[in-house]
């Protein structure tokens, strides 16, 4: 005889998600006019970073990749190949959807950078903070990416904000964490001598712990682009544009080549911008790094 668990009635269950359900619409029923309203501002912002990738030559993003990628690592195979590896997704056709996404890509870590930073700052001060956000930085990081767009899709409709907004919650975890651990891993005796010389805490986060905790912030930053690009797919199911999009269309019409040749835009986009972050994070690790006698 199989045991059962002893769920709860069927009809019990039923109502209780309907009373969840209703709930929900009538709050977006009541202030969706209100909350449309305040996040209009991020439409503004996506729509005019598109527009100024989009009218930007193609030779001067090449260049100003290049640049970005010797910048980080001081190392011309990187910028030459990161500026091949566009030009090549342009060459395939690919250049309007890869700028798209990179708008998105880009708008959406600024973003998590802005909120997910001073958030990790106060997690590395206030213990209770820590406390109060670990748990729910679990379910942000556990819980399925499509669960992301049902409440934004039912507060703001299809299109690109929703899509920002998923994006934004989903790569924000990364770097809060990373931003806590960086901050908290800072040396006590540096701490203590600042505190010698008379530095505020103000003075002690801006000239003491963010300095020293750069690489790993930048192991955050570098974290949160990697969300947000593998969010991309999920998010062009509510209308953002990019990339994502022919991925989904070649998912419901099985287009092997034209998946294909998008998921590797993807991943091939995904790959520079760690090699970039990575080589950022490495010369500022070696900044760190005391300079043995006789060597300055």
């Amino acid at each position: 005889m199989e045991a059962r668990f002893p769920a709860l009635d069927a009809d019990t269950l039923t109502a209780f998600k309907q009373a969840i359900d209703q709930g929900f619409l009538a709050f977006s029923q009541r202030h969706g006019a209100a909350i449309e309203a305040a996040f209009a501002p991020l439409q503004g912002l996506l729509i005019g970073a598109e527009q100024a990738l989009l009218a930007t030559p193609w030779p001067l993003l090449l260049a100003a990749l290049a640049v970005l990628a010797w910048g980080a690592s001081r190392r011309w195979l990187l910028a030459l190949g990161s500026a091949a590896t566009l030009a090549l997704l342009g060459l395939f056709g690919l250049w309007d959807d890869t700028l798209k996404t990179l708008a998105m890509v880009l708008v959406a870590t600024a973003l998590a950078v802005a909120i997910g930073a001073p958030l990790g700052a106060a997690m590395a001060r206030l213990r209770w903070l820590q406390r109060l956000l670990n748990p729910l930085l679990d379910l942000m990081q556990t819980l399925p990416s499509f669960v992301y767009l049902i409440p934004a899709v039912m507060l703001l409709g299809i299109g690109r904000v929703p899509g920002l907004l998923a994006v934004v919650v989903y790569a924000l975890p990364p770097m809060v964490r990373l931003t806590s651990l960086g901050l908290r891993e800072v040396d006590r005796d540096v701490l203590e001598a600042a505190d010698a010389y008379g530095a505020t805490a103000w003075q002690k986060l801006w000239g003491v712990q963010l300095p020293l905790a750069l690489p790993t912030l930048m192991a955050g930053i570098n974290q949160t682009i990697m969300m947000a690009l593998a969010m991309v797919v999920v998010a062009a199911m509510i209308g953002v544009q990019g990339l994502g999009q022919p991925v989904l269309k070649a998912i419901n019409n099985q287009y092997f080549a034209l998946g294909l040749f998008n998921g590797l835009a993807i991943v091939a986009i995904a790959i520079v911008f760690d090699r970039i972050a990575q080589a950022w994070g490495w010369r500022l690790q070696r900044h760190r790094q005391p300079q043995a006698p006789g060597h300055g």
